[in-house]
């Protein structure tokens, strides 16, 4: 798995994704955008591939498209119109674009690809808190019950859409 993080100016949603999903193609890779105040770490994003090809694999996916399928997890929904808002919108927004192919050679050359569509930027631990929360309803209360933190909890509720199938 690649990452690749930065800023884009999205015009057309549509036309972005396609384009993404070209570059997958053409190097036989899912390609997943992601906006970056939703994704809490990179952990977040392998558990999310992680638990994808594992329901890939034993036929429970509920998308076709495997990267799809990542979105779904990486958002801990089963729906993907709720899962859409965990993707890229029209206008300037950080993202982190997820590469997934069977070989290294080829993620690395899609990511490069990808790299090209971006302002390189860190973006990836830059998330918004209170955004992150209200999308996967962990609330104040949560969190002082706990001695896990925001990320813990939202990989928590990534590894428990499993559970709720």
């Amino acid at each position: 798995m690649e990452l690749v993080e930065g800023r884009a100016t999205v015009e057309n949603v549509d036309e972005f994704v396609a384009r993404l999903g070209a570059i997958g193609d053409e190097h036989d890779c899912a390609i997943q955008a992601f906006d970056a105040r939703y994704i809490v770490s990179r952990t977040h994003l392998e558990r999310a591939l992680e638990l994808a090809d594992r329901a890939r694999e034993r036929g429970e996916a509920v998308a076709r498209e495997r990267a799809v399928e990542i979105l779904l997890y990486a958002a801990g929904r089963r729906q993907i119109e709720q899962a859409l808002e965990l993707g890229v919108g029209e206008g300037e927004q950080p993202v982190v674009v997820l590469v997934a192919g069977e070989n290294g050679r080829a993620e690395r050359a899609a990511a490069n690809d990808v790299e090209a569509l971006l302002d390189a930027e860190d973006t990836l631990d830059s998330f918004d808190t209170e955004r992150v929360g209200e999308f996967f309803d962990i609330d104040e209360r949560e969190l002082v019950a706990t001695d896990a933190g925001l990320a813990a909890l939202v990989c928590e509720r990534v590894a428990l859409l499993d559970v709720e199938k």
